[in-house]
């Protein structure tokens, strides 16, 4: 198989995401498959999608990850603080080191999505006993969240995965121009 998305969604917002990149990917040799139902299928690129967990992915994506030997890898996930470049940078660099160095790493692709109701119920019982100015900001982002991922964040999630199948493109003509 060429591609495989495998995806981890608490929400829903992460396989939405999921779809739009397996709608992106060409061909008739892909599959895509929620991690909890994924049976050891082989691909030669994955994309790898997660939800932000307090600034990682969960166990089991770092396992699945930690097992893919010599493949080319592409990651996503939903984020629900999104608006900051710095921490969603920080959340790429903390999944993709799970990424064992014979594979090829392909870039990140991190949009926002909506946060589950419990974090709004904490922000608001945090905000009862001191109301700060980063209180309300991550409230304020919890509402923000509410609208992703958004038509915008999907397109993107298909230019991300032009870009890959590009990058991907670029590689394998430099290979075959090396071999003749």
């Amino acid at each position: 198989m060429d591609y495989l998305v495998v995806y981890t969604s608490k929400t829903g917002n992460t396989q939405k995401v999921a779809m739009k990149i397996f709608e992106a990917l060409p061909g008739k040799s892909k599959d895509i498959v929620n991690l909890e139902e994924y049976h050891g299928e082989e691909a030669d690129t994955y994309f790898v999608g997660f939800w932000n967990n307090r600034g990682i992915c969960t166990t089991e994506v770092i396992d699945f990850l930690s097992d893919l030997h010599g493949k080319q890898i592409a990651l996503f996930g939903t984020c629900g603080i999104f608006e900051n470049k710095e921490y969603l940078k920080q959340v790429e660099n903390q999944v993709s080191v799970f990424l064992p160095e014979d594979n090829e790493y392909l870039g990140c692709y991190l949009c926002g999505g909506k946060m589950g109701p419990k974090v709004l119920e904490k922000c608001r019982q945090m905000q009862a006993q001191l109301n700060t100015p980063q209180i309300r900001e991550m409230i304020l982002a919890y509402e923000d969240a509410m609208l992703h991922p958004n038509k915008e964040d999907l397109d993107q999630a298909g230019v991300f995965t032009e870009s890959v199948l590009n990058r991907i493109q670029r590689k394998k003509e430099e290979r075959d121009g090396i071999k003749r």
